[in-house]
């Protein structure tokens, strides 16, 4: 099952993620084949302003354990997450 994770960083959090990107990259990488695409969202400056990650899980439960346990996310990193069944048509 494929599930986009779209997080937007909540207001000042260029720090937070600073400061937690090597975990957050070790973790996606450490994830194996459950991450199939991943990058940051972009301002129109270039800034990172948020997260964009295909998962390739079993299923939901799988998709929202996977989040919570990136360490954006429990550094307090996103305003939001949101967590959406994906179908790949291109690609």
């Amino acid at each position: 099952m494929l599930v986009a994770l779209m997080a937007k960083d909540r207001a000042g959090g260029l720090p937070i993620r600073q400061e937690n990107r090597p975990a957050h990259l070790a973790y996606l990488e450490s994830s194996g084949e459950s991450v199939a695409q991943a990058g940051p969202l972009l301002d129109e400056e270039g800034g990172m302003i948020g997260s964009l990650i295909i998962l390739d899980v079993p299923d939901m439960d799988s998709a929202r354990a996977w989040a919570e346990a990136d360490p954006y996310a429990k550094a307090g990193l996103f305003e939001s997450v949101t967590l959406t069944h994906w179908k790949r048509v291109i690609g």
